[in-house]
């Protein structure tokens, strides 16, 4: 079978982390006989610096004609200046609304292996996972082309440099709150059935708006336990209690935010995968395939970019979502993430990933490797 997958390479770690996430996709292809044709596309600072503007339509319209995007970082201080709608951040949310590609699905699960990553004590863990271990396991579902990224902002200006104001807009549809409801719902009914909608009802009208759509669409779901939480009490809980959470659907900026905590969590911000996809709402339950934006969760990180110790595991899981979400090639997506653990329970660690603490819970010596030498592992362990 044949796929074609639009590479955005971008700016900073992006490259570093893209090119051995291909490589193991090339990999797959070979095992299980499969061909991915890339057509590497510009956007970001890269495309600013050759084009004048960070979604040049071309990159767009080439990447609609792809059966799926894979990207790797935008931005940087080289162009931070610059307006909003020329910085390179505006090539991601020209991307998500152009390729219409609305709940953003952010897992976060400890891994055993690095667990001496963890920030949490085990008796933390263990207080509200469901089966009393220490760890967790949740999804953080969120909108991604609605509320305050796209809604009508501005600046007033005035001579009375006092009277100078800057504002954003929260706007929310009941089409655009519903869809990702239902995508949430459909990622939660073949997880643990409980779904926790987050937002700021009490005092946010848009939030109050959240939960109207939600006490509608959670009568279409009767045996998932549909539950509520203000934002700033859901990044409390995420440190104090982060087991009690199975599914979390929630706002553009929320989900944000609340991703990078638990990212953290989990050890590192450079193991968290993330999938965007498009309609149909309910393609996680049934065999419809939608377009589909899979990218890391981490930034461009320009301190560490050229010097190999970039962490591309988050790369390659996103490869595995891909390959699930948009080509429905579960056996595929599985070898990948089997071979991430294999190296993992090897003892290879990225410096971001490696032991901090006096702690050891396993009895792997570990090893920091680079970033080329991370990737060159996971190959060889798709090849056992």
């Amino acid at each position: 079978m044949n796929y074609s997958i639009a590479l955005i390479p971008g700016d900073g770690i992006g490259p570093e982390v893209v090119e051995p996430a291909t490589e193991v996709l090339d990999a797959v292809g070979d095992k299980f006989g499969h061909v991915f044709n890339y057509v590497e596309l510009e956007a970001g600072g890269k495309a600013i610096d050759s084009t004048g503007e960070p979604l040049p339509a071309e990159t767009l319209e080439a990447a609609k004609q792809c059966d799926a995007v894979l990207l790797g970082a935008v931005g940087g201080p080289k162009w931070e200046t610059l307006p909003g709608h020329l910085r390179p951040e505006a090539a991601l949310l020209g991307l998500r609304s152009g390729l219409g590609v609305f709940a953003n699905l952010r897992p976060a699960a400890l891994l055993p292996q690095l667990k001496a990553a963890c920030p949490l004590k085990d008796e933390v863990l263990m207080a509200s996972h469901p089966e009393g271990k220490a760890t967790f396991d949740l999804l953080i579902v969120r909108e991604l082309t609605g509320g305050l990224y796209f809604g009508k902002k501005g600046r007033v200006d005035s001579s009375d440099t006092a009277a100078r104001a800057a504002f954003d807009t929260e706007y929310y549809s009941w089409a655009e709150i519903e869809r990702v409801l239902r995508a949430g719902y459909a990622a939660a009914s073949v997880r643990r059935k409980k779904l926790c909608v987050v937002d700021k009802a009490n005092v946010l009208e848009s939030s109050r708006f959240w939960r109207e759509v939600a006490a509608v669409v959670s009568k279409d779901y009767p045996d998932i336990e549909t539950s509520y939480m203000y934002a700033d009490n859901c990044s409390m809980q995420l440190i104090r209690a982060p087991g009690q959470f199975d599914v979390i659907v929630t706002s553009n900026v929320f989900g944000d935010i609340l991703s990078d905590e638990a990212s953290v969590l989990t050890g590192s911000i450079g193991m968290l995968p993330s999938a965007s996809l498009g309609s149909p709402t309910d393609s996680l339950a049934k065999n419809d395939r939608p377009m589909g934006m899979y990218e890391p969760i981490h930034g461009s990180a320009p301190d560490i970019a050229g010097q190999d110790i970039a962490n591309p595991l988050a790369t390659i899981l996103s490869t595995a979502m891909l390959l699930r979400y948009s080509f429905g090639l579960e056996k595929e997506a599985r070898a990948i993430e089997a071979a991430v653990n294999a190296v993992l329970d090897n003892g290879l660690r990225t410096k971001d990933i490696a032991n901090r603490s006096n702690t050891n819970h396993s009895n792997t010596a570990e090893k920091i490797v680079g970033t080329k030498a991370m990737g060159e592992a996971v190959l060889k362990a798709l090849e056992q």
